[in-house]
């Protein structure tokens, strides 16, 4: 196995990450070792890398407990059971400002890559769960704009369309348009990380405004929406020179979240126990 897929090193003087590995019927590492091999000091820190995994795994249907092992470890910290696969996923979403956490991302993405032609890099595994994430403040945002009297399927597709053109300058059928996506796609099974977060704001502050300044009706309602978006397409524009609809379309996540089940299989592979011959 280790001939197969090399020898990684963390840095120079500690110990590589076939080293680290722990073997019960299971191949595993254990989670707070591998928190501070990626240069981590705070387990709070390294924990939300590990909720990300556990929120990716979920999002592409894999198997939580057998990846992910929660346990108590013999200073009674909570710690985990990391698979490969589990390893592969908290990496991809950990901080890459950390140098070890920058190599050990391409390292499992060199790995990957050998498992079939497309491999999910960083930002494309981090999708996963920046999606979810916007799809549960799209939520909320539906709950607070119930509560201000926005009403109707017409209702929500006005009050959403007013936001798009907030910060697109376009509705979100003349974006799918312009983007080529399918008909009965959503834009953001395309969009970047860059775009996901900037989105997900524009709904965090449209509900916040709703709520704090007790807006009411379905016109006041989408003029919050489209004002809100306004700011949001300002303060890109003013930060990085990009408009929004111009921001590149990525590979469809459904392409990534098939990827990276295969992906799932393959570490799965590697670290599974030969039978003893009879």
């Amino acid at each position: 196995m280790k001939e197969q897929i090399g020898i990684f090193h963390f840095d120079e003087d500690k110990p590589n990450f076939e080293a680290l590995s722990n073997d019960n019927g299971f191949v595993y590492w254990n989670a707070r070792e591998l928190m501070y091999r990626l240069g981590y000091t705070s387990w709070d820190s390294f924990n939300k890398s590990i909720k990300r995994a556990i929120s990716t795994c979920t999002n592409i249907d894999a198997d939580i407990m057998s990846n992910f092992v929660q346990y108590r470890n013999k200073t009674g910290e909570v710690d985990y059971k990391l698979s490969r696969f589990a390893c592969y996923l908290v990496v991809m979403n950990a901080n890459p400002s950390h140098k070890e956490v920058a190599r050990a991302q391409a390292y499992f993405a060199t790995i990957a890559e050998s498992f079939r032609r497309y491999i999910e890099n960083q930002e494309d595994v981090e999708r996963i769960s920046d999606q979810e994430e916007l799809k549960a403040q799209g939520r909320i945002l539906r709950n607070a704009a119930s509560k201000a009297g926005v009403e109707g399927n017409n209702g929500f597709a006005l009050f959403h369309d007013a936001g798009y053109l907030g910060m697109y300058n376009m509705k979100l059928s003349e974006l799918k348009a312009m983007r080529s996506l399918p008909d009965k796609r959503i834009p953001m099974d395309f969009m970047g990380a860059e775009e996901l977060a900037a989105n997900r704001f524009r709904l965090t502050q449209t509900a916040t405004k709703l709520k704090n300044k007790n807006i009411q009706g379905q016109k006041n309602a989408e003029k919050a929406a489209n004002e809100v978006g306004k700011t949001v397409r300002d303060t890109m524009i003013s930060i990085s020179g990009n408009k929004p609809e111009n921001l590149p379309v990525y590979d469809d996540i459904n392409k990534v979240k098939t990827s990276i089940r295969s992906t799932g299989r393959s570490f799965a592979k590697l670290d599974k126990k030969k039978k003893p011959p009879t």
